[in-house]
């Protein structure tokens, strides 16, 4: 039983009915919210000033005070048009980000237990307000400054406030007792304060302060939910884009150096050597990796996963190993009393003969229950009413490690208290003192109802003249077996069946009974055909033994939470990438070893939360699948980006370099770099983010432990692409100028065939086999094509463009070759790859085993992403 069962014998007295609702509104109105002044996001502002420090924008606009200074006031009009176009659109990409990342701290703010005009209400913790009683749990951060007014003695961790790390004890206030000074912290007091965590006990805390009127708040503090801090991918990346822009500066000066020494001409050497720095600069990198992060944790966080650290993305589609719980996870949370035993035999829920073990039951429940068993107990009673309703137990003992139960003391008369236990059958058992001979009936029957799937609790009572006494002094009275029946979610055995077929293996891992872990893992579709392995043996076990006897077994069954850390350090010793989930705060070391812990956002702690990766918004197995396959989608598409970012910048550095080497007129000016930006950004920020995962995405295996982003293996894709568009475009070119075509129309027609190559690049990495041309998912790059071919078509037509341009419009026959000639060769891998999936379905069809890649270059064919051994770059 949760230790959450034994939250709400703290639920205030009628006496403390809490603030009337009207009451609290009024409050939050003067007081303001319960949170700490903090930036959310970056404004529109901050956003410019970080764009314009950008090396890029900073060329652009020297290219336009150049031509300006010359006094060519069209070009430089038209560069300084695009570099303000150019920013405008990056400040929409990453106001979009902004607004992501927003809307996911708003997901991730936190709820607190108020009772407010005698009910138990959710809040918002932005919404408590001084005044409100708020019921603490163990493993929670309290949410605002106040004191403790009923309840345990609490242990709570001020180090957030004090430093120090050891937990203090707070006390109760007793009636008529005055609250200690409203700053008294430390051992022996009343006082609690925001930011502090709840180690031990359960209580009702009044609320004295929120917001920044609170210690916290008072100090400075922040208390951020969702990290912002660069990822490691993002600190990996920022020195590679440093070097490359270092190395186009430099490179910048050489080339306006050589071609002032060699031609003369030093301001058109200055342009060139602006050109080519443009085309050199790698700014589409971090950016991208902005974007890609921040929208797909918003992503992540529709299909209720919220994403609390971004680099955990990368991390997802490796996974190879998911450990889970049962409850809650895999079932439904929602438990129902489904048998019992008394000493006359199993009983089905609906016999009469059950009613009185069900109400002892109860007695040993919450009064205002959160637990599923104890709600189950309380729904099973119906009508008529409990005879304690209205009253509250004279002493609550809650679950601890050495005693599973929970035990409440009622007074029945003025001189007689019944103690009624719930707990573990072992535990109640021991209490009850039974001979080795009753012992062994009841463990039958306790395996026998396992056997049927069903969680089993003892129930025992004690009649005694003291109120107050240690119940393992006592001997307490068997009284029978509660079965309790908590069915597999709907959706778990498609979503084992969809995470078996990706390649990931899935451990259960709970505190019931082995039988009943079987049955449960049978309906769910998690191979028991092996040995389960207990918690028992666990701990006789060596770790070299629980490495070997942990390959095979995947259900594991009476296990302590503090076990739970031992097998994810076995599995990551044996080379899986272990995802964990769970929910207390003896699960939090697990969360911290595991490379993606998982906390369930409805029924974890926050100790669990805050050391979890990802939270559950809605506690579902199926989530946890769909966050791996959205998470395999997000790493894909950010792959297909950069691989495609550094193919277009090959063609467009070979252009503005190859034309000064071998003595031929000037390809590109910075106004068609410009040009280019303008549609690589939007390309690969949002065409490649909004493409869907490609329909074999969970048919792949994971990621290889240690495979990086980009590597030399997507660094080589992406120069072979750009290499083979530079060599049409310039080759266009050439022969045009060959041809005794004015440079005009060559320098024209080269661009046709870039920016066409360009196009068709992105689609052919967009493309997959099976997928229809116009789908719909394509509209926003249909939409891109279009914007550029009309633009294209305008440059072209319009002579006072095409003069600032310096085109000249070539031949229709030239045009059509030239649009052809960039579509081959920016579409041929597309080509390839759908070749290569034809191959591969006629080998599957003929009963080869299809498992090898083609005789080309490995790097061309996505299906051996996963079976490469490239050098990785970062």
């Amino acid at each position: 039983m949760a230790n959450s069962s034994a939250l709400e014998h703290n639920s205030p007295s009628p006496k403390h009915m809490g603030l009337p609702p009207e009451e609290a509104v009024r409050r939050l109105a003067q007081y303001g919210p319960n949170s700490l002044e903090r930036p959310r996001s970056r404004n529109l502002r901050q956003i410019l000033l970080g764009i314009l420090r950008e090396p890029m924008f900073m060329l652009l606009l020297a290219a336009a005070a150049l031509y300006l200074v010359l006094g060519d006031f069209r070009e430089g009009i038209f560069v300084l048009g695009g570099a303000v176009i150019t920013i405008g659109l990056v400040v929409f990409q990453e106001a979009r980000s902004e607004r992501a990342l927003a809307a996911l701290n708003q997901l991730a703010e936190p709820f607190a237990r108020a009772i407010r005009g005698g009910s138990e209400l959710r809040i918002a913790v932005h919404d408590i307000v001084p005044g409100d009683l708020l019921l603490v749990g163990e493993g929670e951060r309290l949410p605002a400054d106040g004191h403790l007014v009923g309840g345990d003695a609490l242990m709570v961790d001020e180090s957030a406030l004090t430093g120090e790390s050891v937990p203090v004890h707070k006390h109760a206030l007793a009636v008529g007792e005055i609250p200690d000074h409203a700053d008294a912290g430390g051992d022996g007091t009343s006082c609690l304060f925001a930011g502090t965590m709840n180690v031990r006990g359960q209580g009702v805390m009044e609320v004295s302060r929120t917001g920044s009127a609170t210690r916290l708040g008072g100090i400075g503090a922040s208390l951020a939910s969702i990290e912002s801090e660069p990822t490691p991918l993002q600190k990996a990346m920022a020195p590679l884009v440093a070097r490359l822009g270092l190395f186009a500066l430099a490179f910048c000066v050489a080339v306006a150096l050589a071609y002032g020494l060699l031609r003369g001409n030093w301001i058109e050497g200055a342009l060139s050597g602006i050109t080519l720095a443009i085309a050199l600069l790698p700014e589409e990198f971090p950016m991208v990796l902005a974007i890609f992060l921040s929208l797909g944790a918003f992503r992540l966080a529709r299909q209720k996963v919220l994403v609390r650290r971004a680099a955990v993305i990368e991390s997802l589609g490796a996974v190879t190993m998911l450990c889970v719980d049962k409850t809650g996870t895999l079932t439904e949370n929602r438990m129902r009393v489904a048998a019992g035993w008394r000493p006359d035999g199993l009983h089905d829920a609906d016999s009469p003969a059950l009613r009185d073990l069900i109400v002892t039951a109860a007695m040993a429940s919450a009064i205002r229950p959160v637990d599923p068993m104890d709600k189950a107990i309380h729904e099973r009673i119906g009508e008529p009413p409990l005879p304690f309703v209205g009253a509250e137990p004279a002493r609550t003992y809650p679950l601890r490690a050495a005693l599973l139960a929970f035990i409440q003391a009622w007074r029945l008369d003025e001189g007689t208290f019944l103690y009624a236990a719930k707990g573990a059958p072992e535990a109640i058992f021991g209490l009850c003192h039974l001979t080795a001979g009753e012992r062994s009936v009841l463990e039958r029957a306790v395996e026998d109802m396992a056997g049927r799937g069903l969680r089993v609790l003892g129930v025992g009572t004690c009649r005694h003249a003291d109120g107050d006494t240690d119940p393992s002094a006592l001997s307490f009275h068997f009284e029978g077996l509660v079965g309790f029946e908590d069915p597999v979610r709907r959706d778990v055995p498609a979503a084992l069946r969809e995470a078996r077929h990706a390649g990931i293996e899935v451990a259960m891992i709970t505190g019931d009974y082995p039988a009943t872990a079987i049955e449960i893992a049978r309906q769910a579709g998690i191979d028991a055909t092996q040995p389960v392995l207990t918690g028992g043996e666990i701990a006789s076990l060596s770790v070299e033994e629980l490495r070997r006897k942990i390959r095979q077994a995947r259900v594991f069954a009476r296990i302590a939470p503090e076990q739970k850390l031992a097998l994810v350090e076995a599995f990551k010793a044996n080379g899986e990438i272990v995802a964990m989930t769970g929910d207390g705060i003896n699960d939090a070391p697990a969360l911290e070893a595991a490379h993606v812990g998982i906390a369930m956002g409805e029924r974890g702690t926050d100790v669990a939360r805050e050391a979890s990766d990802i939270v559950l918004l809605d506690d579902r197995f199926a989530s946890i699948i769909g966050g791996v396959r959205l998470g395999r989608r997000i790493f894909a598409n950010l792959r297909k980006a950069l691989t495609y970012v550094t193919a277009i910048h090959i063609p467009i550095a070979g252009l503005a370099l190859l034309p000064i080497v071998l003595g031929l007129p000037p390809v590109l000016f910075p106004l068609h770099v410009m040009l280019m930006e303008l549609i690589i950004d939007p390309v690969c920020s949002l065409v490649f983010e909004s493409e869907p995962a490609e329909r074999r995405v969970m048919d792949k295996p994971p990621r290889r432990v240690g495979e990086n982003l980009f590597g030399l293996s997507q660094m080589t894709l992406g120069a072979i692409q750009g290499l083979v568009i530079l060599a049409s475009s310039f080759g266009a070119h050439v022969v045009m100028l060959g041809l005794g075509m004015p440079a005009e129309q060559a320098r024209a027609l080269a661009f046709v065939v870039l920016i066409s190559g360009n196009l068709a690049l992105a689609f052919a990495e967009l493309a997959e086999a099976g997928t229809h041309f116009f789908d719909r998912h394509r509209l926003v790059f249909f939409a891109i094509t279009g914007i550029a071919t009309a633009l294209m078509a305008c440059i072209l037509m319009v002579p006072l463009l095409a003069d600032v341009f310096q085109f000249a419009v070539p031949t229709l026959p030239a045009l059509f070759a030239g649009v052809l000639a960039g579509v081959l060769s920016g579409a041929w891998i597309g080509f390839y790859r759908l070749l290569c999936e034809a191959a591969g379905r006629n080998r599957m069809a003929a009963g080869m085993h299809d498992s090898q890649c083609p005789p080309l270059p490995r790097a061309l064919d996505r299906r051996c992403e996963n079976r490469s051994s490239p050098r990785h770059i970062f």
